[in-house]
């Protein structure tokens, strides 16, 4: 795609989502808002950028219902503005993750983890913050190896 903006049916970050599952056996949660995000990929960045100065904590449309019983949550998401969407701090700040493992990665187009890892420690400071994996969005279906090779230096998977 040659760094043009495409409208994606399934996201970037869902993709490796996927793939993660498919490696580890994981169940998945997706965070979705009460307000949807714009389609236009411009439009939602512009959107995203006004959450993150107002500090905004979107709110969300469903809770996971058995939180304590997860002992390892792979957190994923899209870098929008250096860090990730206002809704996963909304998200993190829904629960209680002391003892817990997390295990962000995201997708991005050049900006790579960005603050996000510092900012989940922030949030969850008695949570254990694994190393991140960041994949640029326009190579997301090349990233298996990518993801079992981090997967596997993490220690979760064989």
């Amino acid at each position: 795609m040659g760094g043009s903006i495409v409208n994606l049916p399934i996201g970037n970050t869902e993709v490796i989502a996927k793939k993660i599952q498919e490696l580890t056996g994981s169940n998945m949660f997706q965070i979705k808002t009460v307000k949807s995000y714009p389609e236009d990929y411009t439009e939602t960045t512009n959107v995203a950028q006004e959450e993150k100065r107002k500090n905004a904590r979107p709110e969300l449309t469903e809770i996971v219902a058995d939180m304590a019983s997860y002992d390892v949550v792979y957190l994923g998401y899209p870098n929008w503005w250096a860090t990730m969407p206002m809704a996963v701090f909304t998200f993190l700040e829904s629960y209680d993750f002391s003892g817990k493992t997390i295990i962000p990665f995201c997708t991005h187009e050049g900006s790579g983890m960005g603050s996000s890892e510092h900012d989940i420690k922030r949030l969850c400071p008695n949570a254990k913050v694994l190393s991140g994996l960041a994949i640029k969005g326009s190579s997301v279906n090349k990233a298996q190896d990518s993801v079992s090779a981090w997967l596997r230096k993490l220690g979760m998977t064989e």
